[in-house]
């Protein structure tokens, strides 16, 4: 019988120091890179992520913002009442690469939709193409649900993406006077 105890006791204790560190784990996880900063030539814009919704996303955006890929990048495409598209380093909507140095998945959670402006989403060239490149909607956009990821949100600065979104662009879409990220971080 005191072999039985000690032995449930031992087990408690065990079970105990692992469910704290598990609890402790998830906790520092949804604090870290909760939000990512963009300071821009038009001003400062804060994106709060969704690593819920779009881990990888969330995982290869906050750590090319860490890293300084984004550091310098043009936003290469602006179309009035749709988005604002950076993330390329050759700055002509054909480059850039993951973290990982390959393509990842579409990411989508449930009723995560395209219904209101401000939503941060990865940029593709099909299904599964994830890279680098990102945009923010400066709009509602329906017909893009079920085609993007959508992993963040403007929480700040929503003034500035106005202001980028306004620039006069040529007809290929890009900006005449360059609207850029001068640096990107997490906070």
């Amino acid at each position: 019988m005191k072999k039985i105890l000690i032995l449930t006791i031992f087990a408690l204790g065990f079970t105990l120091i692992n469910a704290k560190e598990t609890t402790k784990t998830t906790i520092n996880a949804i604090k870290q890179n909760n939000i990512v900063v963009l300071e821009t030539n038009a001003g400062k814009i804060e994106l709060k992520m969704y690593p819920n919704i779009a881990p990888m996303a969330v995982k290869n955006f906050t750590t090319h913002a860490k890293n300084g890929y984004y550091n310098g990048l043009i936003f290469h495409r602006v179309i009035k009442g749709f988005m604002i598209q950076g993330g390329d380093p050759t700055g002509t909507g054909m480059g850039g690469t993951s973290i990982w140095k390959k393509d990842f998945n579409n990411e989508y959670g449930k009723n995560v939709v395209f219904d209101k402006p401000y939503l941060l989403a990865m940029a593709n060239s099909g299904p599964n193409t994830n890279g680098s490149q990102f945009f923010i909607t400066t709009a509602p956009a329906p017909w893009l649900n079920g085609g993007y990821t959508i992993f963040g949100e403007v929480i700040t600065g929503k003034d500035v993406v106005r202001k980028i979104e306004n620039a006069k662009t040529s007809p290929e879409d890009r900006p005449y006077s360059k609207q850029f990220i001068k640096k990107a971080y997490t906070k």
